[in-house]
């Protein structure tokens, strides 16, 4: 549907522009076309990267679902992390120059502690902490892990026992005393080690609010992040709700000379926010505004691609500039066009290969398990370049699948899966336990997945008899472009390929529908009894 050369076709605006719009003819429809003439950088297996290689990079700088970002400036060097929700190992950090290219260094949170939300990654007093909001389904609260180094070995977590907020920020005030703030406009002391609360949360500010007749999904003030320049403190906030209409997220912003306030809202609120679902970017908030290379400020922020919710909430870099009043003004419009780089020092390697051999243990930087267990882990071993995977539960819905993160608006996935008597396996597209989509092997034959339920399909192609029951090993492809599905199979080795008779339509799996805030991921999973084996996953980003 979309050519970057050429910008977007007509009849994919149908599905997302105003109606009446499109009539006016092709000259007018040319002219609003926010899209017109995009054309990302490619990095490993053609993946999209934003990096444009002349000096400019256009957003996303993180494609695919990296929400909440959580930035930690160390001289030079700048680590970003992000909320990681159900997927052990967790809070996955990484390292850039630029802003601009990342690569992955480690997973710090390798103990469930619950479904991760918006945490928080600093540096004080020479030592790594990082403050997770967390919550199971009869606990929340706030933890915070330690390391002497950002590689780590990272501590396990250790419960701050604040059980009514999310969204933590650490700030040290003039007197080197630390503060966590959290959602509402509260914040609470931390002790000198940063490992425990002293006293009671209180309240500092309230947090500025929009018109009542704007389209929101919700107050929500959340994601505080805290900065000091001249004299001021600068508090950005999020508010409006995170996912809902395309035009509620929204970044705001107050000031004051103390911690404990009384604060100033921006006269210019919201800073940043989407005007209309005709925008590039859908929902930006959970803003960082910060100074960057040679003294250039810059916000981080997220927000959904237009028309392609299953892909998560990506990361978004937006210059900034200070006006007279001493108020932070955004300087990249609607995101849409090629920006200059922080630092120009060439093109470099961003992201990671999705494709994975299984010859070494990318747990945690590319796969993660959904939903684990607490020994999750003793389920996977790694021989000859197979992964075996121990079945567990019955369907996708309660086997904790092995997730990775895909930031391509089409590409395919490939995987060959040898599945024990009693086992099944397969490949997916996997939004949750309730939605999914893909296709299965076992002793019952092929197993299609489509809306979350599963239904028998008939015997696997080559399968052999064993006497018992029929089962066997295939190769699996799918290929997700722009959010249709089509399943292939090959039984000889990935000579030939079969197509699928059933095609499937998956724009609808994403948080709107199906809650959550996660996106649709390529997954790989083994339930029943017995084990699956999976060789030679390989990744494409198609055009």
């Amino acid at each position: 549907m979309i050519d970057r050369r050429k910008g977007l076709k007509l009849a994919a605006l149908a599905a997302f522009w105003p109606r009446g719009l499109l009539a006016q003819g092709s000259a007018a429809s040319s002219s609003l076309d926010p899209y017109s003439g995009m054309q990302w950088g490619k990095g490993y297996e053609g993946q999209r990267k934003a990096d444009l290689g002349d000096g400019t990079f256009l957003n996303p700088i993180f494609a695919g679902d990296h929400p909440d970002p959580a930035l930690l400036c160390d001289g030079d060097d700048h680590y970003l992390t992000f909320s990681s929700f159900d997927a052990y190992p967790g809070i996955t950090i990484w390292h850039s120059r630029d802003l601009v290219n990342w690569r992955p260094v480690t997973a710090a949170l390798r103990h469930p502690v619950g479904s991760v939300w918006a945490p928080d990654l600093v540096r004080h007093a020479g030592r790594y902490y990082c403050y997770i909001p967390a919550r199971t389904a009869d606990r929340r609260s706030i933890y915070v892990i330690t390391a002497d180094r950002i590689e780590g070995p990272w501590s396990p977590p250790v419960d701050l026992n604040l059980p009514i907020h999310i969204d933590p920020a650490h700030v040290a005030d003039e007197k080197g005393r630390r503060w966590l703030f959290l959602s509402g406009g509260d914040r609470v002391r931390l002790s000198d080690d940063g490992m425990a609360t002293i006293g009671e949360v209180e309240h500092v500010y309230d947090p500025w609010r929009y018109p009542e007749e704007w389209v929101v999904e919700t107050f929500a003030p959340e994601g505080p992040k805290i900065v000091k320049r001249d004299g001021w403190w600068y508090m950005t906030t999020a508010v409006g709700g995170t996912a809902g209409p395309p035009t509620g997220h929204m970044v705001i912003m107050a000031r004051s000379r103390s911690l404990a306030g009384p604060w100033e809202n921006c006269p210019r609120n919201p800073l940043i926010r989407t005007q209309s679902a005709r925008e590039k970017w859908w929902s930006r908030g959970h803003a960082t505004l910060f100074e960057g290379p040679g003294g250039q400020w810059w916000m981080m922020y997220h927000g959904y691609e237009n028309g392609f919710w299953t892909l998560g909430r990506q990361t978004l870099l937006e210059p900034v500039k200070w006006g007279a009043d001493g108020w932070p003004v955004p300087q990249g419009g609607d995101l849409s066009a090629p920006l200059a780089k922080p630092v120009d020092a060439g093109s470099a390697p961003h992201g990671m290969p999705l494709s994975d051999d299984f010859s070494s243990d990318r747990m945690g930087t590319l796969w993660a398990f959904y939903d684990p267990a607490s020994d999750e882990a003793k389920r996977v071993s790694r021989v000859n370049g197979t992964l075996h995977l121990m079945a567990k539960g019955t369907t996708p819905s309660d086997c904790s699948p092995l997730c990775c993160i895909a930031g391509d608006q089409a590409y395919r996935v490939t995987v060959d899966i040898d599945a024990d008597p009693g086992a099944e396996g397969g490949i997916l597209l996997y939004y949750n336990r309730r939605l999914y989509a893909g296709l299965g092997i076992g002793q019952a034959g092929l197993m299609m997945h489509r809306y979350g339920l599963q239904r028998p399909r008939g015997a696997i192609p080559g399968q052999r008899d064993t006497g018992e029951k029929a089962f066997g090993k295939l190769a699996i492809r799918l290929t997700n472009d722009r959010n249709i599905l089509t399943i292939h199979t090959s039984d000889d080795g990935r000579k030939s390929w079969r197509k699928f008779d059933v095609q499937m339509e998956v724009s609808g799996y994403h948080h709107n529908v199906a809650y959550d805030f996660l996106s649709l991921r390529p997954a790989i999973y083994a339930a029943g009894e017995g084990e699956v084996r999976f060789r030679n996953f390989t990744y494409e980003a198609l055009p």
